[in-house]
């Protein structure tokens, strides 16, 4: 089992200035970071590599599409730039030492339709998930596609659905994130969607409901642990929780007051609860 924490909590771009909070993640007993791998530059990747490597950190890495770049839009050229988009980061990945590449993917991130997805969407999302996870296959990368909620995306919102688009897409090289705050909202059975779609699952977010400091909410923790247990997952546990330091994205995940004293007291205490909660 490996632990790791979100930097989102920080920021939506590592830089050098960032090298500190790494040295704390290391120092506070995490085994790596999840970097988000939005925009970045070669020198960047190259830097952040060394750092990470010279703190014993392993990563992995977390991404969205947008409007301009939706795997699921009828516009070919739309979808031409969502899988180079996505082949980038893979590259991006392969040279950050990055295990897995994460997120919601399959669509674009808030574009909200004011209905259900249409067949040929999903369609589209298989035939450009296949080229992504070909490619993710050659960097030695594994892409793991996010199911959120249905207030944040219309297409894909429940373990099964994200189990039955890996299972078309049929490459080893995909497979799907388990989010225990999206679960909590669209799950009828915390163990039961963990049990019966545990095939396709490669990648977990530990989120509390309101996004804090996790155990300190209501999801159904013991479920989502003893589920885990019985499938065998040996994956990552990565810490995914959402504060007000940057405006922007405090406003794309709805966080309109504070949650936390500080994103040290997230950590820190959301690893003990972790870890305390996974042994036992």
């Amino acid at each position: 089992m490996k632990y790791g924490m979100n930097l989102l909590l920080w920021t939506d771009r590592v830089t050098e200035q960032h090298f500190p909070l790494l040295r704390s993640v290391k120092r506070w007993g995490f085994d790596g970071v999840e970097l988000p791998l939005f925009t970045t530059d070669r020198d960047t990747i190259a830097a952040i590599k060394k750092e990470l490597d010279d703190n014993g950190l392993a990563s992995t890495a977390v991404t969205v599409c947008t409007a301009d770049t939706n795997p699921i839009s009828p516009d070919p050229a739309v979808r031409q730039a969502a899988l180079d988009y996505l082949k980038q980061r893979i590259d991006w990945c392969r040279d950050l030492g990055s295990e897995v590449l994460c997120g919601p993917f399959h669509s674009a991130l808030g574009l909200m339709k004011g209905r259900g997805r249409f067949s040929e969407e999903w369609e589209w999302c298989v035939e450009t998930l296949r080229h992504a996870a070909e490619h993710a296959e050659q960097a030695g990368v594994k892409l793991s596609v996010e199911p959120l909620n249905r207030f944040e995306v219309y297409f894909l919102n429940t373990a099964s659905d994200a189990s039955q688009l890996v299972q078309e897409v049929g490459h080893p090289s995909l497979g799907y994130l388990y989010d225990t705050f999206h679960a909590n909202i669209e799950e009828r059975g915390i163990y039961e969607s963990i049990v019966a779609n545990r095939a396709c699952m490669n990648h977990v977010h530990i989120s509390e409901n309101d996004r804090g400091i996790p155990g300190m909410g209501h999801v159904d923790w013991e479920n989502t642990f003893k589920a885990l247990k019985v499938i065998g997952y040996d994956g990552w546990l990565t810490i995914e929780a959402f504060g007000r330091a940057l405006p922007e994205l405090a406003a794309a995940t709805c966080i309109w007051r504070d949650l936390f004293d500080s994103e040290a007291e997230v950590a820190t205490y959301g690893l003990e609860f972790l870890k305390a909660r996974w042994e036992s």
